[in-house]
């Protein structure tokens, strides 16, 4: 009876929190996307549309499968101790994502940033290198 409960639970809040984390990163990383892109709009809209895509199916796909894993409850404290440690790991998941997509984007943001900048000013006078004292 704790199984089928706990499994309940478990799926119910799993997918609430990726699917209100990637709505939350979809409509705050949109600006940040943007800016990455250099003001292309429309591509920073696809790109975070395949984000939140992908978001989706490698959290699903990962509560789904951690529901078969660990141990059965058998009561009721370990039916909340089982869901815990699975909801942490599902936490864990989606906060290890979200920092792997600002790393990789704040990289494109940084390479497009410098591809983009204005060649340094050429010198206007060159200074001729000194001797060194010969013995």
């Amino acid at each position: 009876m704790y199984v089928v409960g706990a499994y309940v639970v478990y799926l119910s809040i799993s997918v609430a929190l990726t699917v209100w984390v990637a709505r939350t990163l979809v409509k705050n990383g949109r600006i940040f996307l943007v800016d990455s892109f250099l003001g292309n709009e429309s591509l920073a809209d696809s790109v975070n549309h395949l984000l939140a895509v992908g978001f989706y199916l490698i959290n699903v796909g990962y509560i789904a499968l951690a529901l078969k894993y660990g141990e059965k409850p058998i009561d009721l404290a370990q039916a909340i101790e089982i869901l815990s440690t699975k909801l942490g790991l599902v936490l864990l998941v989606l906060g290890g994502m979200h920092f792997f997509n600002i790393y990789v984007f704040s990289r494109m943001r940084r390479r497009a940033l410098l591809r983009n900048q204005k060649p340094p000013v050429p010198p206007e006078q060159f200074l001729e290198p000194v001797q060194a004292w010969s013995h």
